[in-house]
């Protein structure tokens, strides 16, 4: 067992969606652990809400990094100075990160190499892009303290929120997250509308996503032939997820959607554009399909997170994927 203190632990994640959802899974791993241990995690404002229900988190430390961020971030540092964690996990790579889990005044603190300011961590561990999924490279982090095999993440769904979406699992359904904020990592809406008009109406579909998606959605309804029904901006989080988790089968792009999927192990099938499964982001649990171009496109991947547009105009990484190679993943 580890010498370190393990008694108040503090978990740092402030990026996006589907990095908090991912970063569940070192919640679960520490709390298998260390069992009598008090876990808290840091956030972003307007991510908290995926962690209300977690019964293993005891405090939700947020970051507003829409108003006032520096002043917030000095106001957060000294806030985590008075908690005196024994150890601090930083999952980012930024030097604001980097700041919180240095003056945190932590005895240990653990973070990856890249961050700016790693020669004041205790613990360090590479992030390299070479296939290995993030959850793996998050585990680094606290093998140390645990062991090298990662948890699977986990989002905690109550009885209230499973409820709110029962009466949309009357029938057999499919859920569609059409959207992206990245242009070349979103399936292009007419080939979302060439896979509904291709299921036909044997199963209702719920397209998925927040309200800034609407107009997307709206247009997708017009134009398909199926049973389509637009969620989006309907259902908050939570009760996004545990709709999906009841589905037949979950189409999303690469962004937060798979990685709720993967939370509840949801059957899920994410189509990958410009961006590549090899960066470590694909599906975690056992219910979990890729489609890619079977193309061999020397222009991919062309970034990392995606792009307002595609460099060449022609799209071909997305345009290519074949809808059959979409369909066979519905199960008989």
């Amino acid at each position: 067992m580890t010498k370190y203190s393990c008694n108040k632990i503090l978990i740092i994640q402030t990026a996006f969606i589907g990095d908090v959802v991912l970063a569940t899974a070192l919640v679960e791993k520490l709390k298998t652990f260390y069992s009598n241990s008090t876990i808290d995690i840091l956030v972003r404002k307007g991510n908290e809400s995926l962690l209300t229900t977690n019964p293993h988190i005891k405090e939700i430390l947020i970051w507003n990094k829409k108003t006032s961020k520096y002043r917030s971030l000095l106001t957060l540092i000294f806030a985590i100075r008075k908690r005196k964690y024994d150890i601090v996990i930083n999952v980012q790579r930024f030097l604001s990160s980097g700041l919180i889990t240095t003056f945190s005044n932590a005895p240990i603190k653990s973070g990856f190499r890249k961050n700016p300011l790693s020669f004041f961590l205790q613990n360090k561990a590479d992030h390299n892009l070479d296939g290995t999924h993030e959850i793996e490279r998050n585990q680094k982090l606290i093998e140390f303290l645990t062991d090298n095999k990662p948890a699977q993440p986990k989002l905690y769904l109550s009885k209230e929120v499973e409820e709110h979406v029962a009466h949309y699992q009357t029938e057999k359904y499919i859920c569609i997250a059409p959207a992206s904020i990245w242009f070349t990592k979103q399936f292009p809406e007419r080939k979302w509308i060439e896979l509904i008009n291709r299921i036909g109406t044997e199963y209702k579909i719920y397209l998925l996503g927040s309200k800034a998606d609407n107009s997307l959605c709206q247009r997708i309804v017009k134009s398909s032939n199926g049973n389509v029904v637009d969620l989006s901006g309907e259902l908050n989080l939570l009760e996004s997820t545990a709709l999906m988790k009841g589905a037949v089968m979950n189409y999303v792009n690469d962004s937060a959607p798979l990685h709720l999927c993967s939370s509840v192990n949801a059957p899920v099938v994410a189509v990958f554009c410009s961006t590549i499964p090899q960066f470590g982001f694909g599906p975690t649990g056992s219910n979990g399909k890729i489609v890619e171009t079977t193309k061999k496109l020397p222009c991919r991947p062309c970034g990392l997170h995606g792009r307002k547009a595609c460099p060449l105009t022609h799209f071909d990484c997305a345009m290519s994927i074949e809808i059959d190679a979409l369909l066979k993943c519905i199960p008989e």
